[in-house]
């Protein structure tokens, strides 16, 4: 058997059922032909976050822009450096010491004289 899928309408319909105490869970389990534990949960979880209901959408929406606008900057930094990184691994690395410059410029006095 299968797990019941149920809405979020469903879920807060049952919850304000449950937090209006008109009918008791076992009632409402059986109205609702669902376990009186899921319906103690969806309870706990509606009133436990009640309180988003009047949370500030404003400021929370701009600060989330805000992030959202610095994490995107941050990410074209990083595309940046990563093409840099890859175009340096692809050309011919000269690794000289300061030995073979001496030698270099030694070699050069000596073809002259």
């Amino acid at each position: 058997m299968s797990r019941k899928k149920f809405s979020s309408e469903f879920k807060a319909k049952v919850a304000i059922e449950a937090v209006k105490e008109q009918k008791t869970i076992a009632e409402l389990a059986i109205q609702y032909e669902i376990h009186p534990t899921q319906i103690q949960q969806w309870k706990k979880l509606f009133t436990d976050n009640a309180q988003l209901v009047f949370a500030d959408t404003k400021s929370t929406l701009a600060k989330d822009t805000d992030q959202e606008s610095r994490l995107y900057e941050q990410i074209g930094k990083l595309q940046v450096q990563n093409e840099l990184l890859k175009k340096s691994c692809h050309e011919p690395f000269d690794i000289r010491t300061e030995a073979d410059d001496r030698s270099v410029g030694s070699d050069q006095h000596q073809g002259t004289m």
